[in-house]
């Protein structure tokens, strides 16, 4: 136990935070040959599931700052993995897409990725990871909900 109380071998968020590391980590592994990273598989995700996304709603999605996700844009750009408009259509937004590259190496990132996660699933039955998926998602939503109190 450390002198502020948590012991970290019973510590929930401590675990959580060592199985998002390690599927991070895992995740890295399988991306890095197809010369993709994890922000880079998650912008084309976000995108083949919401076409025309801005970059604000990308950098959210993907959880990184508008800053980084305007780079990566950039550079998903020149390689072809996406296209933006010279000029915003409406106001400021530029509305980015797939292209056919960008769909192609998505699908073999996918497939990677996916790989992973049947790897982090094995052993678990279909019910365990239908509760672990509830449960997850009943921590986030408590964490997010700011009116509950302690």
């Amino acid at each position: 136990m450390s002198q502020d109380g948590v012991d970290l071998d019973k510590s929930l968020g401590y675990l959580l935070k060592e199985a998002s590391s390690a599927l991070r980590t895992a995740m890295e592994e399988v991306l890095r040959p197809l010369g993709m990273s994890i922000t880079h598989y998650a912008c084309l995700e976000l995108l083949a599931q919401r076409p025309g996304l801005s970059n604000s709603e990308l950098a959210r999605g993907a959880f990184v700052t508008r800053q980084t996700m305007n780079v990566l844009l950039r550079s998903l750009e020149q390689e072809g993995d996406v296209t933006r408009p010279a000029e915003a259509p409406v106001g400021k937004v530029l509305p980015t897409r797939l292209t056919p590259r960008g769909r192609r190496r998505l699908e073999k990132a996918t497939a990677a990725v996916r790989s992973v996660e049947v790897r982090m699933l094995a052993g678990m039955t279909p019910a365990d990871q239908a509760e672990a998926f509830r449960i997850l998602q009943d921590m986030i939503h408590s964490l997010r909900d700011r009116s509950v109190s302690g």
